[in-house]
């Protein structure tokens, strides 16, 4: 097989120089090169064409004179290009161009000078080593710093690449629960994203990747943030083996990869596992390395044979574990559409002998494990408190829900585990009240006295939908925090005329399910 060859092995990683860290951070805010204040150059339009990562709206931008310095910032770093020394060390007074040398986030490009569109004809130009960008929440604003994209390479990426902030690390960050805790490890941390998050809500953090290029990267995103971290060299749970957390986040190489030595093998993607055992046997691992009350989140792949169900695929991981677990499904695909994602996740175009090749690979790699889908979803472990039994709930969401799913994810956690620890004589002695957010619908006929169809709808978090009865419906109208539900299933079964016992045999297993999904609390 004849593939697309990744390109060659990319500049050396930045490194950490204390003052030119410091004039870097000052500068970046100065010139307005925050989230906010690059959507203000590049437009709405421009902005939105490169989260399609498509590239050229930005460039015409940011070639325009006057574009300002947070536009020659996006044209240096996201999209690759050769800036005059000038130029740069005007956006950044105090770094300049040679602090950034020293740093190593640029190199020389003199023989581009004057060629480039937009750049200054007779004047040095220097091109960036890797990406630095702006990233950031309601709450916080930082800057990342990660290998250069497909879109300033201009090629497939390196196999050692060091991804910055994608899809899967944009997800783990809004699934992630967010306590207050003492420690926290981000196992495989590529270039620090999820440390950043940490350290918002963690006293103590530990991070670790295989990849030591990868904690190169991450040392200079923390620097730039001012947030400290213990970042470890080792595969997944080795460096922290005997340790324990009270959370542990982590996006896990966990793509399923032809085990071919002609296929590429990405370090930020390939575990070197056949299937989707890399995964599986860190689930089996976590238990040992979570406080009691501990808790893990983490992304994942799983590999269904024809006519397996996924959640008895994936309860076949969690046996054993003694963890609590909830696991949202949220995309199936079938084999060929994975396999066109992954070929075309390095920078292979479709069309190509190379791509051919690869897709072919995958095909024929699912093939001799018999797999016809591939299923991504969230993780989330917890170590019990006691020696009680875990719960396990598993369901598929591949509807949109309400970000960020950190809190909604906390409060599940939390509901679930009182329900596991508390018998239902105190559910029913409990004074439940309807969630802010929940709507009731009524649909009947028209004239008709009672309705067909009585529905509960969330409207935050996984936006569910509960089909109800009338008992059960006459149980959540009443919900307003000052009667406990069985004072509720007493007076429905005089209006009902039935025992008491029988009307909350009826509604228990309705109320269980609407306090552990958040629409009763």
């Amino acid at each position: 097989m004849s593939s697309p060859r990744p390109t060659d092995r990319p500049p050396a990683p930045p490194t950490v120089l204390e003052p030119e860290i410091a004039d870097l951070r000052a500068d970046l805010g100065d010139a307005d090169y925050t989230v906010d204040g690059l959507a203000r150059a590049l437009g709405s339009v421009a902005s939105a064409a490169l989260h399609r990562e498509q590239p050229l709206p930005a460039l015409r931008v940011t070639a325009r004179p006057g574009a300002g310095s947070a536009a020659l910032l996006c044209r240096l770093f996201p999209l690759g290009q050769a800036v005059p020394v000038p130029d740069l060390d005007a956006a950044l007074p105090r770094t300049g161009a040679r602090g950034l040398l020293r740093l190593g986030l640029v190199e020389r490009d003199d023989e581009g000078a004057g060629e480039a569109e937009g750049s200054t004809a007779g004047h040095d130009l220097v091109r960036a080593t890797c990406d630095l960008r702006p990233y950031g929440t309601e709450q916080y604003m930082w800057w990342v710093v990660s290998d250069r994209s497909e879109i300033a390479t201009g090629g497939p990426l390196s196999t050692e690449h060091v991804l910055g902030v994608g899809g899967a690390s944009s997800t783990l960050a809004g699934w992630t629960p967010r306590p207050r805790v003492e420690r926290a490890l981000d196992l495989g941390t590529g270039c620090g994203v999820q440390v950043l998050h940490l350290a918002g809500h963690t006293t103590y953090r530990t991070a670790s990747d295989l990849s030591e290029r990868a904690l190169a990267f991450a040392r200079v995103t923390l620097a730039m943030n001012g947030v400290e971290a213990d970042l470890r060299a080792g595969s997944l749970l080795e460096p922290v083996s005997g340790e324990q957390f009270d959370l542990i986040v982590s996006n896990p190489p966990f793509v399923i990869t032809p085990r071919r030595d002609d296929v590429p093998r990405y370090e930020y993607r390939d575990g070197g596992r056949a299937g989707d055992a890399l995964v599986a046997d860190l689930v089996a691992d976590l238990a040992a390395q979570l406080r009691p009350g501990g808790i893990a989140q983490l992304l994942a792949n799983w590999e269904l044979v024809e006519g397996e169900d996924w959640s008895e695929h994936v309860h076949g991981w969690l046996r054993g574990t003694g963890l609590d677990a909830w696991v949202v499904q949220r995309e199936v695909q079938d084999v060929a559409e994975y396999a066109e994602t992954w070929a075309r996740d390095g920078g292979h175009r479709s069309g190509t002998p190379g791509f051919d090749a690869l897709y072919a690979a995958w095909l024929d790699d699912f093939a001799a494990r018999g797999v016809d889908r591939v299923g991504f979803g969230v993780v989330t472990l917890q170590r019990p408190g006691s020696g009680r039994e875990p719960w396990r709930h598993l369901e598929h969401v591949p509807t949109p829900v309400a970000g960020p799913m950190g809190p909604v994810v906390l409060a599940g956690l939390r509901a679930r585990t009182w329900l596991a620890e508390h018998p239902d004589d105190e559910l029913l002695d409990t004074p439940w009240q309807v969630a802010a957010d929940v709507t009731e619908e009524r649909v009947g006929r028209p004239g008709a006295d009672d309705p067909q169809v009585i529905q509960l709808r969330q409207g935050g978090g996984l936006r569910r939908t509960v089909r109800l009865d009338t008992l059960a419906a006459g149980l959540v109208g009443a919900c307003d925090g000052e009667l406990t539900a069985r004072q509720l299933c007493s007076g429905l079964a005089v209006l009902t005329e039935q025992p008491s016992a029988q009307v909350v045999s009826a509604v228990l297993p309705v109320l269980r399910e609407l306090v552990a999904d958040g629409l009763l609390h």
